[in-house]
């Protein structure tokens, strides 16, 4: 049996996460996580505890606590232990780290590392269709018609966190948050730092790593027993 592989990537907002995340989890048969992700389902399903407790952070604009998040997200990752995985969006902390540390061994790290003027270019020509959460670019995903969500047909909004002055204000804070979480990772030699300006270059360089990295997690399985 060839042995699990779960990694994590991390960076600031309009670094490419989710992009390279899905060509990831195609190219080498992982699963995609999104934290994003499950925090909707679980507001969707507001009739537990947590998607309330979700909901209210949530509508006040406020940053889900670790221990809530931490409660989400657990559950799930047991529900996979049998998975390779890819997980986006958490930890964001150190204490959200620590706590994924006591459930599983990670095998690598992915860090984003986005000058300010790209992610500041990309995040104005973000465009978010607002009850579903579908993302446009206008650069490289337009929506079919201008300024309309491609499946109601809906207006498209720019969120005031992606316009410059909250940008500046939410890169400062991921760096500050960021940054021991990094560190923790780096102290057990499975961080690995991808810079630039261009997600088609970045990606060659990580895909030789990723691919070297389970090509050598695969040659250390144990042989699977003859009958």
């Amino acid at each position: 049996m060839a042995k699990l592989f779960r990694a994590v990537i991390m960076g600031p907002p309009g670094s490419g996460k989710g992009t390279l995340s899905k060509r990831i989890a195609h190219n080498f048969g992982l699963q995609y996580l999104s934290c994003a992700q499950f925090l909707q389902e679980t507001v969707a399903a507001n009739e537990t505890e947590t998607g309330v407790l979700v909901k209210s952070y949530i509508d006040k604009r406020m940053l889900v606590p670790d221990h809530v998040v931490t409660r989400l997200m657990l559950p799930r990752l047991e529900q996979l232990s049998g998975h390779s995985w890819l997980l986006e969006g958490y930890p964001r902390t150190l204490g959200q780290a620590r706590s994924l540390n006591e459930l599983c061994q990670l095998d690598m790290v992915i860090s984003l590392n986005i000058p300010f003027e790209t992610l500041r270019e990309r995040l104005s020509d973000k465009w978010v269709h607002p009850a579903s959460g579908r993302v446009y670019n206008k650069t490289f995903n337009p929506p079919r018609v201008k300024g309309k969500d491609d499946i109601t047909g809906e207006p498209l909004i720019q969120s005031d966190e992606d316009k410059e002055g909250a940008l500046m204000v939410r890169l400062r804070h991921y760096k500050d948050v960021a940054k021991p979480v990094l560190d923790f990772y780096k102290s057990q030699d499975i961080l690995h730092s991808f810079s630039g300006t261009d997600t088609d270059r970045i990606w060659p360089y990580m895909n030789s790593i990723l691919s070297a990295k389970l090509l050598a997690q695969h040659s250390e399985s144990p042989p699977t027993p003859t009958p």
